[in-house]
């Protein structure tokens, strides 16, 4: 391991990390930097912050939103908006240890079948359903049940059974599908993919100085928006990528590398 080709995995880390201490300061210690939860927090007291699809849940069940909220959201929005979408899901998202671990731990099983078949778009189906069920119940449906709120109550304020549910993903990723809850199940996820499709960042493709190794596909948990590689030049347009920037990583030829988004491209992903 080399600090070069695990760079942005170890700034993931450390961002991941910090902001949990940050929150276990703010709601425990009186830190005045972070409180809250990645639904709803602020920064120094003073800068709301929200999770827009927390937000979309809690309208479609009828719930009034207050200016702060709205405002918070519009923040997250737009901080997505121009870092990619889906940059919650390997930056932030505290699952995300979880899940890279299991990946990990595939590759250096030689585990490479998966025990079921699931489609990567039932993820949009669940993010739909959990919008219409929030219509029906009147509460934001996702919400209640999340694994991510669930665990970060475990490890905030010690209270849900958080360890059986980052359990039942690591068994459900190492043994059952790859990358089965991120890539294929977390309608959290989904949503942010729908807003990185048109992020301003974006990982760009240099056909002429591509080898094929494909060590990029290999660590890459949405392989499938690796579409343009070994194929011609372009931007990777798909908002599945996490921007996680492992494929770069990896990529000794620097065939791979973090660009804004050229929105006129042709190289549009379907």
């Amino acid at each position: 391991m080399t600090v070069k080709s695990h760079r942005y995995l170890i700034f993931r880390r450390v961002i991941q990390l910090g902001l949990l201490t940050l929150f276990i300061g703010g709601n425990y210690m009186g830190w005045n930097i972070l409180k809250g939860n990645f639904s709803f927090s602020r920064i120094a007291d003073t800068v709301p912050l929200a999770d827009p699809f927390a937000v979309l849940q809690m309208l479609a069940a009828g719930f009034t939103i207050t200016s702060e909220i709205l405002i918070g959201s519009i923040i997250i929005l737009a901080l997505y908006w121009l870092l990619g979408g889906r940059i919650f899901c390997s930056w932030i998202c505290p699952l995300n240890l979880v899940t890279d671990t299991a990946l990990w731990l595939r590759r250096k099983l030689g585990i490479t079948t998966d025990r079921i078949y699931m489609p990567r778009n039932s993820r949009y189906y669940i993010l739909a359903m959990a919008i219409i069920l929030s219509a029906i119940i009147g509460y934001a449906a996702f919400e209640s049940i999340s694994p991510i709120s669930i665990w970060f109550r475990m490890l905030i304020f010690g209270t849900g059974g958080g360890w059986a549910i980052v359990l039942a993903i690591f068994l459900l990723d190492i043994s059952v599908k790859r990358n089965g809850w991120c890539g294929h199940i977390c309608p959290l996820g989904a949503f942010y993919g729908v807003i990185g499709r048109w992020s301003l960042m974006k990982v760009k493709y240099k056909h002429d100085n591509c080898t094929q190794c494909m060590d990029c596909f290999k660590v890459c948990p949405e392989p499938q928006v690796l579409h343009i590689v070994t194929k011609h030049n372009g931007i990777i347009q798909s908002g599945e990528c996490t921007n996680c920037g492992r494929c770069i990583e990896v990529c000794n030829d620097k065939a791979l590398r973090f660009s804004v988004n050229n929105f006129k491209t042709q190289n549009h992903e379907k």
